[in-house]
Protein backbone atom coordinates (compact mmCIF):
# COMPACT_ATOMS: atom_id res chain seq x y z
CA UNK A 1 0.00 0.00 0.00
CA UNK A 2 2.72 2.65 0.80
CA UNK A 3 4.65 1.67 -2.30
CA UNK A 4 1.73 2.16 -4.32
CA UNK A 5 1.06 5.67 -2.77
CA UNK A 6 4.81 6.72 -3.23
CA UNK A 7 3.98 5.79 -6.78
CA UNK A 8 0.80 7.61 -6.72
CA UNK A 9 2.57 10.79 -5.94
CA UNK A 10 5.21 10.30 -8.50
CA UNK A 11 2.84 10.06 -11.13
CA UNK A 12 1.15 13.23 -10.14
CA UNK A 13 4.38 14.89 -10.13
CA UNK A 14 5.15 14.14 -12.95
CA UNK A 15 1.62 15.35 -14.41
CA UNK A 16 2.64 18.95 -12.67
CA UNK A 17 5.42 19.18 -14.50
CA UNK A 18 5.19 21.70 -17.46
CA UNK A 19 7.91 19.90 -19.83
CA UNK A 20 8.76 16.50 -19.46
CA UNK A 21 11.64 15.09 -21.51
CA UNK A 22 13.01 10.95 -22.22
CA UNK A 23 16.53 10.95 -22.94
CA UNK A 24 17.88 8.05 -25.15
CA UNK A 25 22.10 8.24 -25.33
CA UNK A 26 23.56 6.01 -27.63
CA UNK A 27 26.81 4.27 -26.91
CA UNK A 28 29.45 6.89 -26.99
CA UNK A 29 27.28 9.96 -27.44
CA UNK A 30 28.42 13.41 -27.07
CA UNK A 31 28.59 14.41 -23.54
CA UNK A 32 28.65 17.64 -23.98
CA UNK A 33 25.07 18.04 -26.26
CA UNK A 34 23.34 16.24 -23.24
CA UNK A 35 25.04 17.81 -21.04
CA UNK A 36 24.20 21.42 -22.47
CA UNK A 37 20.50 20.02 -23.37
CA UNK A 38 19.46 18.91 -19.67
CA UNK A 39 21.43 21.64 -17.81
CA UNK A 40 18.66 24.32 -19.55
CA UNK A 41 16.21 21.85 -18.34
CA UNK A 42 17.50 21.55 -14.94
CA UNK A 43 18.04 25.76 -14.00
CA UNK A 44 14.47 25.98 -14.77
CA UNK A 45 13.16 23.68 -13.22
CA UNK A 46 13.15 25.37 -10.19
CA UNK A 47 14.27 28.71 -8.51
CA UNK A 48 17.70 30.09 -9.06
CA UNK A 49 19.97 27.04 -9.09
CA UNK A 50 18.42 24.59 -7.02
CA UNK A 51 17.85 21.79 -9.35
CA UNK A 52 14.55 20.79 -7.79
CA UNK A 53 12.64 19.36 -11.43
CA UNK A 54 9.73 20.95 -10.41
CA UNK A 55 8.68 22.47 -13.16
CA UNK A 56 10.76 20.34 -16.09
CA UNK A 57 11.71 16.64 -15.71
CA UNK A 58 13.83 14.18 -17.21
CA UNK A 59 15.05 11.27 -17.37
CA UNK A 60 17.58 8.87 -18.72
CA UNK A 61 15.73 5.93 -20.65
CA UNK A 62 17.55 2.91 -22.09
CA UNK A 63 17.06 -0.98 -23.46
CA UNK A 64 18.81 -2.42 -20.24
CA UNK A 65 19.76 -1.01 -16.75
CA UNK A 66 23.22 -1.33 -17.92
CA UNK A 67 25.66 2.33 -17.84
CA UNK A 68 25.91 4.02 -21.38
CA UNK A 69 29.61 5.63 -21.84
CA UNK A 70 30.06 8.72 -23.61
CA UNK A 71 33.15 9.19 -25.84
CA UNK A 72 34.92 10.45 -23.68
CA UNK A 73 34.47 7.93 -21.35
CA UNK A 74 31.68 9.68 -18.94
CA UNK A 75 29.32 6.43 -18.48
CA UNK A 76 25.68 7.66 -17.52
CA UNK A 77 23.18 5.17 -15.00
CA UNK A 78 19.58 4.95 -16.82
CA UNK A 79 16.58 5.90 -14.87
CA UNK A 80 14.51 3.07 -16.22
CA UNK A 81 13.90 0.60 -19.46
CA UNK A 82 11.94 1.67 -21.97
CA UNK A 83 8.43 2.04 -21.27
CA UNK A 84 5.81 4.04 -22.64
CA UNK A 85 7.16 6.96 -24.65
CA UNK A 86 3.79 8.99 -23.57
CA UNK A 87 5.17 9.48 -20.09
CA UNK A 88 7.38 12.29 -21.83
CA UNK A 89 6.36 15.49 -23.86
CA UNK A 90 9.42 14.78 -26.28
CA UNK A 91 12.04 12.07 -26.47
CA UNK A 92 15.69 13.33 -27.23
CA UNK A 93 17.76 10.72 -28.25
CA UNK A 94 21.64 11.95 -28.40
CA UNK A 95 23.96 10.50 -31.09
CA UNK A 96 28.00 10.45 -30.99
CA UNK A 97 31.10 9.13 -33.02
CA UNK A 98 30.23 8.55 -36.39
CA UNK A 99 31.18 5.71 -36.50
CA UNK A 100 29.14 4.23 -34.05
CA UNK A 101 26.55 4.75 -36.93
CA UNK A 102 27.62 1.18 -38.77
CA UNK A 103 26.04 0.12 -35.78
CA UNK A 104 22.60 0.33 -35.29
CA UNK A 105 20.80 -1.18 -32.00
CA UNK A 106 17.12 -1.93 -33.18
CA UNK A 107 15.92 -1.68 -29.82
CA UNK A 108 16.56 1.86 -29.89
CA UNK A 109 15.21 2.41 -33.51
CA UNK A 110 11.91 0.20 -31.88
CA UNK A 111 11.27 2.66 -29.15
CA UNK A 112 11.60 6.02 -31.30
CA UNK A 113 9.08 4.80 -33.61
CA UNK A 114 6.96 3.80 -31.28
CA UNK A 115 7.09 6.88 -29.69
CA UNK A 116 6.74 8.62 -33.23
CA UNK A 117 3.64 6.30 -33.63
CA UNK A 118 1.97 7.42 -30.26
CA UNK A 119 2.25 11.20 -31.93
CA UNK A 120 5.40 11.91 -29.24
CA UNK A 121 7.67 14.51 -31.18
CA UNK A 122 11.52 13.78 -31.31
CA UNK A 123 14.37 15.57 -30.83
CA UNK A 124 17.76 14.48 -32.54
CA UNK A 125 20.89 15.80 -30.96
CA UNK A 126 24.40 16.27 -32.72
CA UNK A 127 24.78 12.93 -34.84
CA UNK A 128 21.06 11.76 -33.47
CA UNK A 129 19.29 13.50 -36.64
CA UNK A 130 21.27 10.22 -38.36
CA UNK A 131 19.70 7.55 -36.30
CA UNK A 132 16.20 9.35 -36.56
CA UNK A 133 16.53 8.98 -40.38
CA UNK A 134 18.24 5.31 -40.15
CA UNK A 135 15.02 4.49 -37.99
CA UNK A 136 13.04 5.79 -40.74
CA UNK A 137 11.51 8.81 -38.83
CA UNK A 138 12.59 12.02 -41.01
CA UNK A 139 11.10 11.06 -44.13
CA UNK A 140 9.16 14.65 -46.03
CA UNK A 141 10.92 15.92 -42.95
CA UNK A 142 13.91 18.78 -43.18
CA UNK A 143 16.66 17.84 -40.61
CA UNK A 144 19.58 19.53 -39.25
CA UNK A 145 23.25 18.29 -38.91
CA UNK A 146 26.85 20.02 -38.23
CA UNK A 147 28.54 21.35 -41.01
CA UNK A 148 31.15 19.12 -39.83
CA UNK A 149 29.24 15.76 -40.76
CA UNK A 150 27.49 17.17 -43.57
CA UNK A 151 29.19 14.94 -46.33
CA UNK A 152 29.09 11.93 -43.60
CA UNK A 153 25.65 12.03 -43.90
CA UNK A 154 25.01 12.87 -48.07
CA UNK A 155 27.73 9.30 -47.57
CA UNK A 156 24.98 7.45 -45.90
CA UNK A 157 21.64 8.60 -46.99
CA UNK A 158 21.31 8.78 -50.60
CA UNK A 159 18.57 11.77 -51.60
CA UNK A 160 18.50 13.56 -48.39
CA UNK A 161 19.32 17.01 -48.18
CA UNK A 162 20.62 17.92 -44.63
CA UNK A 163 20.51 21.54 -43.04
CA UNK A 164 23.90 22.30 -42.28
CA UNK A 165 23.59 26.09 -42.09
CA UNK A 166 21.81 26.92 -38.93
CA UNK A 167 22.28 25.47 -34.92
CA UNK A 168 18.76 23.62 -35.82
CA UNK A 169 15.28 23.23 -37.60
CA UNK A 170 12.28 22.55 -36.38
CA UNK A 171 9.82 21.21 -38.63
CA UNK A 172 6.56 20.14 -36.95
CA UNK A 173 7.29 17.36 -35.02
CA UNK A 174 11.05 16.74 -35.40
CA UNK A 175 13.71 19.28 -33.75
CA UNK A 176 16.90 18.38 -35.14
CA UNK A 177 20.05 19.95 -33.66
CA UNK A 178 23.80 20.20 -34.84
CA UNK A 179 25.73 19.47 -31.62
CA UNK A 180 27.90 21.31 -29.14
CA UNK A 181 26.39 24.33 -27.31
CA UNK A 182 23.76 24.78 -29.48
CA UNK A 183 21.96 22.13 -28.31
CA UNK A 184 20.79 24.84 -24.83
CA UNK A 185 19.55 26.97 -27.55
CA UNK A 186 17.55 24.36 -28.53
CA UNK A 187 16.18 23.47 -25.24
CA UNK A 188 16.03 26.77 -24.57
CA UNK A 189 13.06 27.12 -27.19
CA UNK A 190 11.40 24.23 -25.75
CA UNK A 191 11.44 25.95 -21.91
CA UNK A 192 10.09 29.09 -23.83
CA UNK A 193 7.28 27.34 -25.71
CA UNK A 194 6.55 25.40 -22.38
CA UNK A 195 7.42 27.44 -19.37
CA UNK A 196 8.46 30.70 -20.46
CA UNK A 197 10.68 33.28 -21.66
CA UNK A 198 11.97 34.17 -18.20
CA UNK A 199 12.90 30.69 -17.71
CA UNK A 200 14.86 29.97 -20.70
CA UNK A 201 16.92 33.20 -20.43
CA UNK A 202 17.53 32.61 -16.36
CA UNK A 203 18.88 29.21 -18.13
CA UNK A 204 21.14 30.80 -20.54
CA UNK A 205 22.25 33.38 -18.23
CA UNK A 206 23.22 31.10 -15.62
CA UNK A 207 25.50 28.80 -18.17
CA UNK A 208 27.53 32.08 -19.50
CA UNK A 209 25.34 32.51 -22.74
CA UNK A 210 24.58 35.81 -23.20
CA UNK A 211 21.11 35.34 -25.07
CA UNK A 212 18.52 32.56 -26.87
CA UNK A 213 19.89 31.77 -30.75
CA UNK A 214 16.86 31.31 -32.71
CA UNK A 215 17.21 28.22 -35.20
CA UNK A 216 17.63 30.02 -38.00
CA UNK A 217 21.29 31.42 -36.36
CA UNK A 218 24.50 30.29 -38.72
CA UNK A 219 26.48 27.61 -36.97
CA UNK A 220 30.05 28.60 -35.79
CA UNK A 221 32.72 27.07 -37.83
CA UNK A 222 34.60 27.43 -40.82
CA UNK A 223 35.45 31.11 -41.74
CA UNK A 224 33.50 32.27 -45.07
CA UNK A 225 37.14 31.89 -46.86
CA UNK A 226 37.63 28.44 -46.54
CA UNK A 227 34.24 26.94 -48.69
CA UNK A 228 34.68 22.85 -49.43
CA UNK A 229 33.23 20.17 -50.35
CA UNK A 230 36.49 17.72 -49.55
CA UNK A 231 35.91 16.05 -46.40
CA UNK A 232 39.39 15.80 -45.71
CA UNK A 233 40.02 19.79 -46.25
CA UNK A 234 36.71 20.08 -43.85
CA UNK A 235 38.17 17.71 -41.13
CA UNK A 236 42.13 19.60 -41.57
CA UNK A 237 40.10 23.20 -41.33
CA UNK A 238 38.83 21.88 -38.34
CA UNK A 239 41.56 20.77 -36.84
CA UNK A 240 43.18 23.90 -37.77
CA UNK A 241 40.24 26.09 -35.90
CA UNK A 242 40.92 23.88 -32.52
CA UNK A 243 44.17 24.64 -33.03
CA UNK A 244 44.62 28.55 -33.56
CA UNK A 245 46.43 29.24 -30.58
CA UNK A 246 49.04 26.92 -30.41
CA UNK A 247 49.52 25.96 -33.87
CA UNK A 248 50.66 22.25 -35.28
CA UNK A 249 52.43 21.40 -38.27
CA UNK A 250 51.20 20.20 -41.56
CA UNK A 251 53.23 16.69 -40.71
CA UNK A 252 51.12 16.73 -37.61
CA UNK A 253 47.81 17.39 -39.01
CA UNK A 254 48.64 14.75 -42.46
CA UNK A 255 49.52 12.06 -39.04
CA UNK A 256 46.35 13.47 -36.81
CA UNK A 257 43.51 12.66 -40.09
CA UNK A 258 46.11 9.64 -40.87
CA UNK A 259 46.64 10.68 -44.94
CA UNK A 260 50.34 11.61 -45.89
CA UNK A 261 51.16 15.23 -46.27
CA UNK A 262 51.57 15.33 -49.32
CA UNK A 263 48.44 13.73 -50.25
CA UNK A 264 46.72 16.67 -47.83
CA UNK A 265 48.33 19.13 -49.65
CA UNK A 266 47.16 17.67 -52.73
CA UNK A 267 43.89 18.09 -51.52
CA UNK A 268 44.42 21.51 -50.62
CA UNK A 269 45.54 22.62 -53.63
CA UNK A 270 42.71 21.19 -55.24
CA UNK A 271 39.57 22.17 -53.14
CA UNK A 272 41.07 25.76 -52.32
CA UNK A 273 43.86 26.46 -54.58
CA UNK A 274 46.42 26.95 -51.59
CA UNK A 275 48.16 24.72 -49.21
CA UNK A 276 47.62 24.03 -45.89
CA UNK A 277 50.12 26.04 -44.16
CA UNK A 278 49.29 29.37 -46.02
CA UNK A 279 45.22 28.48 -45.14
CA UNK A 280 46.32 27.84 -41.35
CA UNK A 281 47.98 31.35 -41.59
CA UNK A 282 45.11 33.29 -43.01
CA UNK A 283 42.55 31.45 -40.73
CA UNK A 284 45.16 33.24 -38.02
CA UNK A 285 45.48 36.25 -38.68
CA UNK A 286 41.58 36.74 -39.39
CA UNK A 287 41.19 35.97 -36.23
CA UNK A 288 44.03 38.40 -35.17
CA UNK A 289 41.91 41.02 -37.32
CA UNK A 290 38.53 39.87 -35.62
CA UNK A 291 40.06 40.75 -32.01
CA UNK A 292 41.34 43.97 -32.65
CA UNK A 293 38.06 44.87 -34.04
CA UNK A 294 36.00 43.61 -31.30
CA UNK A 295 38.51 43.75 -27.97
CA UNK A 296 40.46 45.22 -26.09
CA UNK A 297 43.02 43.17 -26.03
CA UNK A 298 46.78 43.90 -26.35
CA UNK A 299 48.59 43.45 -29.47
CA UNK A 300 51.04 41.12 -27.47
CA UNK A 301 47.74 38.95 -26.34
CA UNK A 302 46.10 38.98 -29.96
CA UNK A 303 49.57 37.35 -31.13
CA UNK A 304 49.80 34.57 -28.53
CA UNK A 305 45.99 33.36 -28.59
CA UNK A 306 46.37 33.73 -32.66
CA UNK A 307 49.40 31.31 -32.61
CA UNK A 308 52.05 33.99 -33.53
CA UNK A 309 55.00 33.83 -31.75
CA UNK A 310 55.18 37.75 -30.36
CA UNK A 311 53.90 40.55 -31.28
CA UNK A 312 56.71 41.48 -34.18
CA UNK A 313 56.07 38.36 -35.66
CA UNK A 314 52.40 39.35 -35.83
CA UNK A 315 53.00 42.64 -37.01
CA UNK A 316 55.13 41.17 -39.88
CA UNK A 317 52.49 38.80 -40.89
CA UNK A 318 49.65 41.06 -40.42
CA UNK A 319 51.04 44.07 -42.94
CA UNK A 320 52.45 41.51 -45.46
CA UNK A 321 48.58 40.63 -45.62
CA UNK A 322 46.62 43.64 -45.12
CA UNK A 323 49.11 46.09 -46.17
CA UNK A 324 49.02 47.41 -42.39
CA UNK A 325 50.61 47.43 -38.95
CA UNK A 326 47.90 45.99 -36.50
CA UNK A 327 48.35 48.98 -34.17
CA UNK A 328 47.38 51.29 -37.24
CA UNK A 329 44.62 48.90 -38.41
CA UNK A 330 42.81 49.18 -35.00
CA UNK A 331 43.31 53.09 -34.86
CA UNK A 332 41.83 53.58 -37.99
CA UNK A 333 38.67 51.76 -36.34
CA UNK A 334 37.88 55.10 -34.44
CA UNK A 335 38.98 57.74 -37.53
Amino acid sequence: MVLNDVSQRSVRREQDARLTVGFVLVQRFTLCAFANFVDVLRLAADEGDRSRPIQCRWKVVAPDMRPITASCGVSVQPHEVFGSPKHFDYIVVVGGLIDEMDRPDERVERYLRQAAAAGVPLVGLCTGTFILHRAGLMEGYRGCVSWFHHQDFLSQFDGLRPISDQIFVVDRDRLTCSGGTSTAHLAAFLVDRHIGKAQSTKSLNIMMISEAEDGGAPQPGLTLSFRTKDPIVRKALLLMQQSLDTPVSVSEMARHLKVGKRCLERHFREALGTSPLTAFIEMRLLLARHMLENTDKSIAMIAAESGFCDSSHLSRTFRRRFANTPQNFRASLGS
